[in-house]
């Protein structure tokens, strides 16, 4: 019996299990993650080579001319090392990391979630996944509604694969916005991309000017319609209103369709 039971554990029967349990489920980039994490032995005695949780997200790639996802871990954090686990026998691991600053917003249909795995040699490796609320940092918060405050409505989030713009991670979270104001004759999209880190946030803005004529009919053809500025904010802009950093916003893009 005792045979036929490392046999079934071998193929995930009977085999350990693991539970990862947050303190919190909802966090900003750079906020702490904290838990615990339960495992219980299966039906047989096993050795444990390494616990670990990761971080993971999905981005899109362009591919054959179709777009595939992609998935892209954004943190490996290890638990513990090798132990052995007594049948039945129930271990509680406290976990501790920092949520990386890149990790994007779960905005949209946008994923972010936690897996936690047992690595156990000559078995199916038990796991646990956790989906978790990703918000804007308060940096991110003022300069979405301050867009939003100028005439430009929220239409679009997702990540989307780019060595160019990507920094730590092949790929950036893009916030695409359709005007609805004033500048709506002249704009036809404006995208913002954020990189957050701890000491503040820089922001690119892409302005994609609204064709007019036939130089203007020429430009969006060479892609010449669109225009790039970045700027930052650093923690101390947070005492600044929204109206503040709205015009300050609203001179950048300005500056872009003269």
């Amino acid at each position: 019996m005792s045979l036929f039971k490392k046999m079934l554990a071998s193929v995930g029967i009977g085999s350990a299990q693991v539970d990862a349990r947050m303190e919190e489920d909802s966090f900003v980039p750079g906020d702490l993650v904290k838990g615990e994490v339960h495992i219980t032995g299966g039906d047989v005695a096993q050795d444990i080579d390494e616990i670990y949780m990761y971080v993971i997200t999905h981005y899109e790639r362009e591919h054959q001319d179709k777009k595939v996802k992609e998935e892209c871990t954004l943190l490996k954090y290890r638990l513990s090392e090798r132990i052995s686990l007594a049948p039945k026998e129930h271990v509680v691991l406290p976990f501790s990391f920092t949520l990386p600053y890149e990790t994007p917003l779960t905005m949209g249909r946008q994923p972010v979630y936690l897996r936690t795995g047992l690595d156990i040699k000559n078995a199916l490796d038990p796991g646990d996944s956790d989906f978790i609320e990703v918000r804007p940092h308060p940096l991110m918060s003022k300069v979405l509604d301050a867009i939003q405050s100028i005439g430009f409505q929220l239409y679009k989030v997702d990540c989307e694969h780019n060595r160019r713009l990507g920094r730590v991670y092949p790929f950036v979270q893009e916030f695409e916005f359709r005007p609805v104001g004033p500048l709506r004759s002249r704009i036809e999209e404006l995208e913002a991309i954020f990189f957050l880190g701890a000491d503040g946030l820089e922001i690119l803005l892409e302005v994609d000017k609204r064709a007019r004529g036939f130089l203007g009919v020429l430009e969006e053809a060479f892609n010449l319609d669109e225009r790039y500025v970045r700027f930052r904010l650093d923690n101390a802009d947070l005492s600044r209103s929204t109206s503040e950093i709205a015009h300050h916003i609203e001179r950048l893009i300005l500056s872009q369709i003269r």
